[in-house]
């Protein structure tokens, strides 16, 4: 055999193997009447591991292409070209054809190992069950009677929830809207990939932060987006270079997690705030937040997002109940200029006919209750109690080895490693050791990070997840 994997690929070498001999079985490479290689053999030949091959031919077993016998081997599967003359699409084929671009391999192994597993998850960007209203979420579903309509809803979202909406975000959040100037999506992810598909096409140029959790996004290399990186310290970004992007690359758009961003939890600070928007409004270019975690200050301030300091409608604004309610409420809204909620409105029904009745229902009754501000005062304490947990283990466990800024609010710990070490080693190692976590090189081009995520763990497990991984990067630090 003449092929070889290409190892510098972000395709996993089974799924180059298995594209390979779909190709071969398909141009006759390999004949339909002698078996394929051994697993062991074809491991040998390959220079990978045995695993790797058995991954290969299972995806080609789903897909209708061998049977494997125990004794015979694998064989081409005679129906392929048999009496019947039935074939099975080359789903491989179409797999990688889609303009949809999917998840980075390794954030689809992090994704596949916190489903399966159980490991101490300092990965997942949610909320402990025990941080859930689930209480008051009961009672609102119990006895309550419900509303709404089980039909087809306003494409915009139920009328009553963005009305409460308005309120809400005018007493917590300064904002001052109307209920016609919000459209309810499912979730935060939602709200982007509509801004993204909608009011933006092939060639534009943007400009996120670096590291963010934009910065590896399919949707924006899927769009045919150049994106365009503006790093920052504990302040956030420098509102400067974003003159310099404009000048430069005449970007048409600015997506910023300014309170508490993910993953440096760093505070845009007031005054860069009012300079970001200055030069929005100055150049004309939109800025998308988004506002996961204002609300979630550890000091009890009261922060004020982009959106309520935005006098012109400069400003889409993108937010939900994910990180400070329930994710799978999956509530999340927009608000904007009322034309371009109209117009992503008008996507939102080609793709899911409007959000769930039900969800809107609960999401309003528990926004509109006096048990919210007492929710989030309970959260903010307890979010607090676990960034204070992952603080000292690291110091404890990793002192001399770690920088880290420490945030004051949200829900991730942005850490420099200062020892050199091999991203994917570290992670397969902790992952060994029981602990997950995100590497940096997702969120970020500079190299040395990770991030943790101490929402979803009690104190115990973030302590003993913190410990595991210090084990973890002993073995691994060259």
């Amino acid at each position: 055999m003449n092929w070889k994997p290409d190892r510098k690929s972000k395709i996993p070498i089974y799924k180059q193997l298995a594209l390979y001999i779909e190709t071969g079985i398909a141009d006759g490479t390999f004949p339909h009447d002698k078996p394929l290689p051994s697993e062991r053999g074809l491991a040998k030949e390959l220079g990978v591991n045995r695993s790797t091959v058995i991954a290969a031919y299972d995806e080609l077993e789903s897909n209708g292409l061998i049977d494997r016998n125990r004794g015979s081997g694998t064989t081409i599967r005679k129906d392929i070209w048999g009496i019947s003359k039935k074939r099975i699409p080359s789903w491989n084929r179409y797999i990688k054809a889609g303009s949809f671009l999917p998840n980075l391999p390794v954030t689809q192994r992090i994704h596949k190992e916190m489903a399966e597993h159980n490991l101490i998850n300092l990965a997942s960007g949610e909320l402990s069950q025990d941080l859930f209203p689930m209480k008051t979420l009961r009672e609102i579903t119990s006895n309550r009677s419900f509303i709404g309509s089980l039909g087809y809803d306003h494409p915009q979202g139920n009328a009553i929830l963005r009305e409460t909406l308005s309120k809400h975000v005018k007493h917590f959040r300064s904002i001052d809207t109307n209920p016609s100037s919000i459209l309810i999506t499912s979730g935060a992810q939602q709200a982007l990939h509509l801004v993204v598909q909608c009011l933006l096409k092939p060639g534009d140029a943007v400009a996120i932060e670096n590291p963010s959790y934009h910065y590896n996004l399919p949707v924006f290399k899927s769009a045919g987006i150049k994106t365009y990186y503006l790093t920052g310290d504990q302040e956030g970004i420098n509102p400067n270079d974003i003159t310099t992007l404009y000048k430069k690359h005449r970007i048409r758009m600015i997506f910023l997690n300014p309170i508490f961003q993910n993953p440096t939890g760093s505070l845009l600070s007031e005054e860069r705030r009012k300079k970001v928007l200055e030069i929005s409004s100055e150049y004309g270019i939109p800025i998308v937040e988004d506002d996961p975690y204002s609300l979630t200050a550890f000091t009890g301030e009261k922060l004020q997002p982009l959106k309520s300091l935005d006098h012109y409608g400069n400003v889409l604004y993108i937010s939900s109940l994910t990180k400070i309610v329930a994710s799978g409420l999956r509530i999340g809204w927009i608000i904007g200029p009322k034309p371009v909620i109209e117009r992503l409105s008008d996507a939102k029904q080609q793709v899911d006919f409007g959000h769930a009745s039900y969800t809107q229902w609960i999401a309003n009754d528990f926004l509109d209750s006096n048990d919210f501000e007492s929710h989030i005062d309970h959260l903010i304490k307890q979010l607090r109690s676990k960034r204070d947990q992952i603080v000292t283990s690291l110091q404890s466990f990793l002192k001399e080895q770690v920088d880290f800024y420490i945030p004051e609010g949200g829900i991730h710990l942005w850490c420099r490693i200062k020892e050199d070490f091999n991203e994917t080693q570290l992670l397969e190692e902790s992952i060994r050791r029981g602990v997950i976590y995100v590497p940096g090189s997702t969120m970020g081009s500079e190299k040395g990070f990770v991030r943790f995520t101490f929402s979803r763990e009690n104190e115990e497990n973030i302590h003993e997840g913190i410990r595991r991984f210090s084990e973890a990067l002993q073995r691994v630090a060259k």
